[in-house]
Parts: structure tokens; sequence; C-alpha cells
């Protein structure tokens, strides 16, 4: 396992072709990221659903600063300082708002098409009112980042 860990012996045969230098994420600065596909939870009568639709999500991350932690966002509602985690294959984008919601997005190592990285966000959110454009309740959305040149 630890031979793994090194990148001496691959368990994904196939996958290191996809992967770009695992430093990219440590040394990115910027990403514009869009997310095309929308996963939206809720729950029917007590029970857990999801419906899948397309979305037109693009955020905007600059300053990222993975030595202190730190980033900014770009959305639809305005600049935000943000928290950023770098793992060995991952870099997460975290924003927690005051009044409760969490949104995570989480940029992976792998390219996707066009030297883009395949990324994910998720919207931890839950409210009883239901307004066009707002997230009500939990979403995920799929997709990928450009890295800034």
């Amino acid at each position: 396992m630890a031979l793994a860990a090194a990148g001496i012996l691959s368990l994904t045969p196939g996958l290191d072709a996809q992967r770009p230098s695992s430093r990219r994420l440590e040394t990115v600065k910027g990403l514009t990221c869009v997310f095309p596909l929308l996963a939206n939870g809720t729950w029917n009568k007590g029970e857990p659903h999801a419906d899948v639709k397309a979305a037109k999500l693009t955020m905007r991350f600059d300053a990222i600063n993975t030595e202190e932690g730190t980033a900014r966002v770009t959305d639809a509602f305005g600049r935000f300082e943000i928290i950023a985690r770098l793992s060995t294959d991952t870099l997460h984008l975290m924003q927690s708002f005051s009044a409760g919601p969490l949104y995570v997005t989480t940029v992976f190592n792998i390219e996707s098409r066009g030297g883009k990285l395949k990324a994910v966000h998720a919207r931890h959110e839950l409210t009883d009112a239901v307004l066009p454009g707002f997230t009500s309740s939990p979403e995920q959305y799929y997709g990928e980042c450009e890295v800034d040149p």
C-alpha cells in the first residue's frame, strides 16, 4: 500500500495516464469551473429522493493559496473569502455560511477533456421555502475546472 502511495505501484492501470502532475493542484492560483449536471435531493414523504437534470452553474476561484488554506470564489451572488485544503490528489474549496449552509467544491487531479480537471460541487442546504434560482435542498453538481494560465 505504501508503494502505491509513493507512486511506485499503480493499483489502477491506465488511470495514471489521465493524471496530470500532482504538483498541478499544489501550484494552482485560479480556476474557472463549469457544472452542466445537477443532482437535487429531496425527501418525499420522508423517503430520500434525487432528481438529475441539466444545470448551468459557473464558478470562478482565485487567490488560491494552498499553504495558507485560503481562496476566493466569485459566483452569481458576489465574491467571498473561502477555505482551501489540498490533499494528495484533490483540492477542496469550502464556503461555510453563518446561517448554516456549507458549499464544497472538490477538484480532482484527473483530466476530463482538453486538459480540464474533473470536479464536483455540493451544496448542503435545506429550507422550507422554494425560490427559483436559490438553493432550498441539497444539491450536487458535476463538471470540470480549467486551471488559469
